[in-house]
Formats: C-alpha cells, structure tokens, sequence
C-alpha cells in the first residue's frame, strides 16, 4: 500500500470535518425549506463516513487518529443537522433530546474507556443505525416540512441506535469488570 493512499481514509475523515460549516451555511440559507445542496452536502459526509472506515479496515491502515476522528466527525454532523432540523422546526425535540443525550453518553464512555485501554467496535446494529439516521435526515433535509415519512424513518434509525447502544454498553461492562 503506497503512503498517499494509505492516508485516503483520513483524508476523507478530514474532509467530512471541513463539510460541517459548509452544510451549516447551507442550512440557515434554506431555513425552514427543504434544501438539496445542504441535502447533498450532508449525503456526501455520510457516504465518506462508511467509505474511510471500510477503506482503513479493508487496507488495515487503522490509525488512532481515524479512530478518534471518524466517530467525532459522524457526531458533530448529526448533530448539527438535528439542531438544525429541530430550530426550523422540521424534527421534534425529543429527537434532539435523545440524539444529544446519546452522544454525550457516548463521549463519557470513551472518557472512561479509553485511558483504560478499552476499545468497543462497532457492531452490525450500529452500522445500520448509522446509515438509517443518515438516510432519514438527508430525506428530512430534502423533502417539505409536511412530509412526515422522513421523521418517522428518523424515529426507526434511532430505536436502532438505542438497541445498538445497549450492546454497546453491555461489551463495555465486560470488558470493564475483567
């Protein structure tokens, strides 16, 4: 593997880090309209989210950085778009409540695990979260606000979440109590 290529999935990593105050802007120029370039520009980070992990674990150029970087970067654009979504009044605020509770308990869990040497991967369940939570909110993002179909799929992409996190919780425990 050559060294410019091996550095592809950070690459990509960073990129979705510079998309994130671009689809911003994109989003409060839409306002409360539906707006395909915030929609496309947040599609594009999903996709690279799935490409740069599949990329360093296939070309097993795993790196710290990508391991800290990528679940950041997949946080802080969910969470921008669901903050948007929620202060254009296109999500509801539970969904807010429980996409930022979720990852405040996921940042305290790699606060705890981390220094411990403890290290969750991501399961199936996460991954299709994941890639749920993507669709349903570029649809959200795209589609009218009367358009309920989209927060519903949201509402499926979070249960996932949530089931994904207990599995998460319970590996954590395990390793934990060793």
């Amino acid at each position: 593997m050559s060294q410019p290529l091996a550095q592809l999935p950070n690459a990509l990593t960073i990129a979705r880090l510079a998309l994130i105050p671009l689809f911003v802007v994109l989003m409060v120029a839409a306002g409360h309209k539906p707006s395909w370039p915030a929609g496309v520009t947040f599609g594009i980070a999903g996709i690279t989210d799935q490409v740069d992990g599949f990329l360093a674990r296939r070309w097993r150029v795993e790196s710290r950085f990508g391991k800290l970087a990528d679940p950041l970067a997949d946080r802080l654009m969910i969470d921008a778009a669901v903050i948007l979504l929620f202060a254009y009044d296109r999500l509801p605020w539970a969904g807010l409540v429980v996409i930022l509770g979720r990852d405040v308990v996921l940042l305290a869990g790699s606060v705890f695990l981390v220094p411990r040497g403890i290290e969750v991967d991501v399961n199936a369940i996460g991954k299709a979260a994941t890639w749920v939570l993507y669709a349903a909110i570029f649809l959200r993002i795209v589609t009218h606000r009367a358009t309920d179909w989209p927060v519903d799929l949201f509402w499926a992409g979070l249960a996932l979440a949530l089931a994904a996190g207990l599995f998460y919780l319970r590996t954590a425990w395990g390793e934990v109590r060793r």
